[in-house]
């Protein structure tokens, strides 16, 4: 039986759909390909949605019966080999949930994240000791200090990210509430975090708006949600929506069309660029 993970990481995805591509090319059915492997259609089907690890064995035998060539076969075994190793992440399998185990993974991935931020400073740019108040504050639930300093520890290994050659293009949209909301009793936590988003704002591969409360409502209100764009052509851009105790991984074209829809419309009448480097001067001026 094949060995299940908390989360697959982002080439397990990839090569999943690509598993799924080939078969479907091949004119076999889910419950023929599972004959050639000795085990049920669901294995299959879990193997090409990413549900469980790629077995090599298994990718071998499939690579074969869909009739892939030795050089395309090696290339695609190779890759599932690296797919499978864990992510940098799972270090901090003490403290990550499951459902955000993927999340990460497809920020390291991904060549563009685009997001809206209803509430706090997205992760990627949070400060130590602003990230360490919002989760003093019991947004995660009931944690110990030492589980809050890991949870700390895991927010600013995530933005390493930001500083490699290669680095996505992060493209954030915050409601003004995020500047206006202070991060536990010290003023000194939101001043760090401003100077931080403004340099941040400053950086070529990073880009700040701030949807005004005087443009009135906008689609996005409901909850933050991000949409992941990806260099691999077989890999969708994907939604992720999060909620009170999970989030939502969407890659159907209508879910991710509507998303999109509503981040060109918050980008339209949310503020610039360049008049949100001032509005969080201006903020950061008023704290002293």
């Amino acid at each position: 039986m094949s060995e299940r993970r908390p989360a697959p990481t982002v080439g397990q995805v990839v090569l999943g759909r690509r598993l799924q591509e080939l078969r479907e090319a091949a004119g076999l059915k889910r419950e023929e390909a599972a004959h050639v492997l000795r085990v049920a259609p669901a294995t299959v089907r879990r193997m090409e949605t990413a549900e469980v690890a790629l077995k090599i064995p298994y990718v071998q035998m499939l690579l074969e019966a869909y009739g892939v060539g030795a050089a395309e076969a090696a290339e695609f075994v190779a890759l599932a080999e690296e797919a499978n190793r864990p992510g940098w992440w799972q270090r901090f399998h003490d403290v990550l949930p499951d459902w955000f185990s993927l999340f990460v993974s497809l920020e390291g991935a991904a060549k563009l994240m685009r997001s809206y931020e209803p509430h706090f400073v997205p992760g990627l740019l949070q400060t130590e000791g602003y990230a360490r108040a919002v989760l003093e504050s019991g947004t995660i639930g009931r944690r110990s200090p030492a589980a809050i300093e890991r949870h700390v520890s895991l927010r600013m290994e995530r933005q390493r990210l930001l500083e490699r050659p290669d680095a996505p293009h992060l493209w954030v949209i915050m409601d003004e509430t995020v500047l206006l909301r202070p991060a536990g009793d010290d003023p000194a936590i939101m001043r760090e975090q401003l100077d931080k988003l403004l340099e941040y704002g400053a950086r070529d591969k990073v880009t700040l708006q701030i949807a005004e409360f005087a443009s009135g409502p906008h689609p996005g209100t409901y909850a933050p949600f991000s949409l992941f764009r990806f260099a691999e052509p077989e890999l969708p851009d994907m939604v992720v929506t999060e909620y009170l105790s999970g989030a939502l991984y969407l890659d159907s074209r209508r879910e991710v069309s509507v998303h999109l829809e509503v981040l060109d419309h918050l980008t339209t009448h949310a503020t610039t660029a360049q008049r949100t480097q001032e509005i969080l001067a201006a903020r950061r001026k008023q704290l002293g």
